[in-house]
């Protein structure tokens, strides 16, 4: 078996899936059209892929239980949800080493040289033995596991307020002039029976194998009931059986339910064990998991902060998020959908996570059966043409929202729509995060990822942001990060801004079908690359892309609009094609317009930090010096491969505003692994030179190139500037021989002496006699007098 490429991830790849934490296998040899280095893509859907994405006509603004079944509650009947837009889109479907030799080790290296040593066991290390939860980026608090006996309702009802007629939706069973409402009768409305009562009671023998110990929570499509497996050793097991056995579409659910199941095998998905028959009714049984869903880990913060809602932290909540979407994956390579997705059907045990309570999936050529899913968190598409990938996207989204939020008016001003940013300091905070589900909660379908992988890709680099903002950029996980769609910046732009053609490359679809071609077409000069693509084995994507990108580079704008308009008309969500018009705009000095393309591909690929840079660039020659500094700052924190040239960035932007101490800051940040190291120093040296921070900043100003190699002229230069300011300090407030500036003391005879020294230094690398001469008499202007 091959090892898992997750992160922290301990397993090994079985049938194309983790056996740990359950992400997809890469292929081993490119196919599809799909997103650039995501797995299992298949022809390019048109959503927000990866290498085709929508083009945005305007730019955005700048700035359950703890167990297996989940309760769905009254908002999991069939048909409820809130109709979408008239026009649909009718788009579908998703969008090795060892062979090499390798030096002996372990049993190999036993029995080359005889030897009959075997393995020491059991030490006493723990440092491989971390939480897998966060992607190696943040932790998450471990959920202990529960004993089942203690979940076990000692009065198993369903709450009046979740009762509903299992036909019509109409409220039954309700309180009446102080008289409880009735458990069991007929809908008032459409005369369809209603039955609340619990078919099971403790020690009731089912299928002849399950002994019933107790009800465990109620659910929109039945009971949950606890049972031990008189076969199997007396284990846990969950029983899950129909709420009300007069409701057709629930019983068909539940059939369907055993059907699909049958065929789920995934680490992340709860294990179904049987389904079987008992006094006329049918029971699902599968596993206990006896962790702590994501709505109770809700309801229980709101307890503990005196019943004010207290949401999950960002990061905590992505990274749940992110560890059971391998599992929507999984189903969607099989052909099903999960369609019910929200808090509640999401458990964390220890620090893993399983998704539960799979009664509403279907698969996704299924046109007849019934539809359930919740109010709130279901796509309002749904209603009109059915469950998709897209709709599973948004429960997705939805259901990350109501864990960071105070989602209230979910299911009233807020059902389709999120909350405003201006109203919520999470989406201020985290930029990228709203951006990422103002995708994944697309009112279009089309509009939204095309895939799970997709979002997870994207959800993984928003992670990063989070954390890095949270954190600050020395948190070690963040020092090293590679993108499947941008290649790193090859230069920092300690000048001036990047320029189009020094910002971020997208690196080629590995699955374009021409992507092995143009690897070989390797011609510099741009007029005769050009020409070369015409002989393109197949006008695929990658070979307009390209022809686009010499037009910018041979200055032929009639070659970019033209290649760039094929990209479009075959495909409207191709975002590439929006990020190269956009260089194209840079190139031809119109950061305006760069700008709202930059801001249109930002919010297609929000975990990526190029179109950031790009945009922060664009917003730096536009006059958004704010906006660019926020932007920067993100780069900056996020990735080390971004830090220098965000930095550079944020120092012209802090400088011009008069903060030197921002600038000061940014500068900092610069590495002395970066080439761009020592113009770094320089910059910080000049600018406390020329600053008003007295003797101490004058004495900071030649620190900063005490450690790094500089031109002779360079270093001269500044301690010329740094001893004239001296001078200059020292006679308005006085001597502080305390105080020193390198080895100088910051008296004016000492600082004379040494700005005589600095002048007859620069004098012997002057370039003609006359400059000579002048440095020579500023010498012996500024020396001190001597009494004869």
């Amino acid at each position: 078996m091959t090892a898992c490429t997750e992160p922290g991830c301990t397993g090994s790849y079985e049938d194309g899936y983790c056996n740990v934490c359950g992400s997809p296998q890469a292929p081993t040899a490119p196919g599809g059209t799909g997103s650039p280095g995501v797995a299992g893509t298949a022809a390019r859907p048109a959503t927000g892929a990866p290498g085709g994405t929508g083009r945005v006509a305007s730019a955005t603004s700048l700035l359950g239980t703890g167990i297996a079944g989940g309760d769905a509650g009254p908002s999991s009947r069939p048909g409820q949800a809130a109709s979408g837009d008239d026009e649909r889109s009718t788009r579908t479907g998703r969008t090795s080493s060892s062979r090499l030799a390798t030096a002996a080790l372990g049993s190999a290296r036993t029995r080359a040289s005889g030897s009959r040593a075997t393995r020491r066991l059991g030490t006493g290390s723990t440092r491989l033995r971390g939480a897998r939860l966060g992607a190696g980026l943040t932790t998450v608090p471990s959920a202990p596991v529960r004993d089942p006996l203690q979940v076990v309702m000692a009065d198993p009802q369903v709450p009046e307020r979740k009762r509903f007629c299992p036909s019509c939706g109409t409220p039954v069973g309700r309180e009446r002039d102080g008289v409880p409402g009735r458990t069991k009768g007929f809908c008032p409305k459409c005369g369809t029976g209603f039955d609340f009562d619990p078919r099971l009671v403790a020690g009731d023998l089912v299928g002849g194998q399950y002994e019933v110990v107790g009800c465990l929570a109620h659910g929109g499509l039945g009971w949950i009931y606890l049972a031990r497996d008189q076969n199997v050793s007396g284990r846990w097991v969950v029983l899950k059986g129909l709420l009300n056995a007069g409701d057709a579409d629930a019983y068909a659910a539940a059939i369907a339910e055993r059907q699909f199941l049958a065929e789920v095998e995934h680490p992340l998905i709860v294990e179904i064990y049987n389904f079987v028959m008992h006094d006329g009714a049918g029971y699902t049984v599968m596993e206990y998991v006896g962790g702590t869903s994501l709505k109770e880990m809700l309801t229980a913060r709101k307890e503990a902060n005196a019943g004010v809602n207290d949401p999950l932290p960002v990061d905590q909540a992505i990274a749940l998020v992110l560890e059971v979407l391998p599992a929507f994956a999984y189903l969607h390579d099989v052909g099903l959908l999960y369609c019910d997705f929200k808090p509640d059907n999401v458990i964390q045990q220890g620090d893993a996570v399983k998704l539960i309570d799979l009664g509403g999936v279907r698969r996704v050529d299924d046109l007849d059966s019934a539809i359930f899913g919740t109010v709130g968190y279901q796509a309002p598409e749904v209603a009109e043409v059915g469950p998709s990938v897209a709709s599973d996207v948004y429960t997705i989204g939805r259901t990350l929202a109501s864990l960071v939020i105070d989602f209230r008016g979910n299911t009233t001003t807020f059902v389709a729509a999120l909350p405003p940013v201006a109203e919520q300091p999470v989406f201020q905070a985290y930029d990228s995060f709203y951006r990422l589900l103002a995708k994944a909660c697309a009112l279009d379908p089309s509009d939204r990822f095309a895939t799970v992988d997709e979002l997870r890709t994207q959800l993984l680099g928003v992670l990063r942001e989070v954390v890095a903002a949270d954190r600050g950029s020395g948190h070690p996980a963040l020092h090293s990060a590679a993108s499947v769609l941008f290649e790193s910046p090859t230069t920092d732009g300690p000048a001036a801004p990047l320029r189009w053609d020094e910002l971020p490359a997208l690196k080629v679809d590995p699955g374009d079908p021409a992507s092995g071609w143009l690897a070989g077409v390797s011609v510099s000069d741009p007029v005769r690359r050009i020409e070369a693509l015409a002989d393109a084995p197949e006008e695929s994507v990658e070979v307009r892309l390209e022809r686009a990108r010499a037009g910018i580079e041979a200055g032929a704008p009639d070659v970019v609009r033209s290649a760039l308009a094929q990209v479009l008309d075959a495909d409207p969500w191709e975002w590439r094609a929006v990020w190269l018009d956009g260089l194209a705009q840079l190139a031809a000095g119109d950061p305006l317009a760069a700008r709202a393309s930059f801001n249109a591909v930002y919010g297609q690929v929000p975990g990526e930090l190029a179109p950031k840079l790009a945009l922060a660039v664009a917003c730096e020659l536009s006059a958004e010096p704010d906006i660019a500094e926020s932007l920067y700052v993100i780069c900056a924190r996020s990735d080390a491969n971004y830090t220098a040239a965000a930095a550079f960035g944020l120092a012209r932007i802090r400088e011009a505003r008069g903060d030197l101490d921002g600038a000061l800051a940014a500068l900092d940040l610069v590495t002395a692994t970066r080439s761009s190291f020592v113009e770094s120093r320089l910059r910080r040296a000049r600018l406390l030179a020329a600053s008003d921070k007295g003797v101490a900043g004058l004495a900071d100003a030649l620190r900063s190139l005490e450690r790094v190699t500089v031109e002779p002229q360079e270093r001269v230069d500044l301690r010329i500037s740094v001893f004239q300011g001296a001078l200059a300090s020292v006679g308005r407030s006085g001597p502080s021989p305390q105080q020193k500036i390198g080895d100088v003391p910051a008296e004016d005879g000492p600082l004379r002496d040494a700005l005589e020294a600095a002048y007859r230094e620069k004098a012997t690398l002057a370039s003609s006699r006359d400059e000579r001469i002048a440095l020579v008499d500023q010498a012996n202007a500024v020396r001190r007098w001597t009494a004869w």
